[in-house]
């Protein structure tokens, strides 16, 4: 009988532990620990702490209000829930580690995630125990997707790319960038996104554009204009990013050239992408076309990120990021120019790495858009 994936990835982490002469994991509520067990709970005032051996069954330590969901999760986990009182916490910490024979362990955890509270509870449970960094690890774990992961995504790309067809529509003159971002918002969670978003949608007119984190502001749309629009949708958990380009009237002949150059160093990146590949290679083909163009000073950040269960993991490709691309790594191509005061361009798609090569999962339009 087959293994189920969240076996599968159970299977993987333990073999990883024991390369790595780690005798567990510990894991709050992140991501990873959905992609472990499939169980969703947010980060709050109330630890969630999964306990990974590098043998034998997990622990999980858990309010007893979130017991509810595990007897829908597609693994076994041995559970040590809590009462409301916090006075609990400690002997339920206690009780998880003795139950994994962790008492006297090294223990890794996820620096960006794991929080004081947590580590204090293990540390007063077992104060044994010597808490290391698991970060290459997870990375190891998660970096390449399995066909579930890549269908979700996907999944998730056709719901953005339909909720921005829906939205255009409304962006005419006098519309405020707040306007269309809370269209789109709108859009996406009618056409099936998860409730909650990847991040909050990107919508830059003009100058704004050349600011590649623009919040949506109370700027009006005023013809001609460039139009930058950076968004995405989150499926089953997995994420989708895009960024397009789009012109309200005659814009300036080198704000449409940057357009151009921006689209052709997208275009160099995606065709550098292959297994073996080093991720910094992908950066500097991005951005040898931008510097060629004389604009190199203008591209102010990598060319891309990894995509999954959060929005920006590894790998990431940046110029000094020697990692070797994989089978099954899934991250964007986004290079940009920004002109301060003028305005900026970046044409951003979802990438994966094949056996042979690539294939851009999000094969929609990339030249600028007119909507007038």
């Amino acid at each position: 009988m087959s293994q189920t994936p969240h076996a599968k990835r159970l299977a993987r982490l333990q073999q990883l532990l024991q390369e790595a002469d780690i005798d567990a994991i510990a894991l709050n509520a992140s991501p990873t620990l959905t992609y472990l067990t499939g169980l969703e709970v947010h980060l709050s005032e109330r630890p969630v702490v999964g306990i990974f051996p590098a043998s034998g069954k997990p622990a999980l330590v858990l309010p007893e209000l979130e017991t509810g969901k595990l007897a829908s999760l597609p693994v076994a986990l041995e559970a040590f829930p809590y009462g409301e009182n916090p006075d609990a916490w400690p002997d339920a910490f206690t009780q998880a580690l003795r139950f994994c024979g962790l008492t006297r362990a090294q223990l890794g955890v996820e620096p960006q995630w794991f929080r004081f509270l947590e580590l204090r509870l293990l540390e007063k449970a077992a104060p044994e125990v010597r808490v290391t960094s698991a970060e290459p690890l997870i990375m190891r774990l998660r970096s390449q997707k399995d066909a579930a992961e890549v269908a979700a995504t996907r999944r998730a790309l056709d719901v953005a790319w339909r909720a921005l067809e829906a939205t255009l529509p409304v962006i005419r003159p006098g519309v405020t960038e707040r306007d269309v971002a809370a269209e789109l918002t709108l859009q996406l969670l009618r056409a099936g996104s998860d409730p909650e978003l990847p991040f909050s949608p990107i919508v830059a007119f003009g100058p704004e554009s050349a600011n590649p984190h623009a919040v949506p502001g109370d700027r009006s749309l005023t013809p001609p204009t460039l139009v930058l629009i950076d968004w995405g949708a989150r499926v089953e958990g997995y994420c989708a990013d895009l960024t397009r380009m789009f012109a309200f009237g005659p814009i300036d002949d080198e704000l449409d050239r940057i357009v151009r150059i921006v689209l052709e160093a997208n275009e160099a990146a995606r065709a550098r992408v292959a297994p073996g590949v080093p991720a910094g290679e992908v950066d500097r083909a991005a951005r040898q076309v931008i510097e060629q163009a004389g604009y190199g000073p203008y591209f102010i950040h990598r060319t891309g990120h990894g995509l999954g269960l959060e929005i920006h993991e590894p790998p990431y490709i940046r110029g000094d990021n020697s990692e070797l691309l994989a089978p099954g790594m899934l991250f964007t191509i986004e290079p940009g120019i920004y002109l301060t005061g003028r305005g900026g361009a970046r044409v951003e798609d979802d990438v994966l790495v094949t056996e042979t090569g690539a294939e851009t999962l999000s094969d929609y339009p990339r030249t600028l858009r007119r909507l007038d």
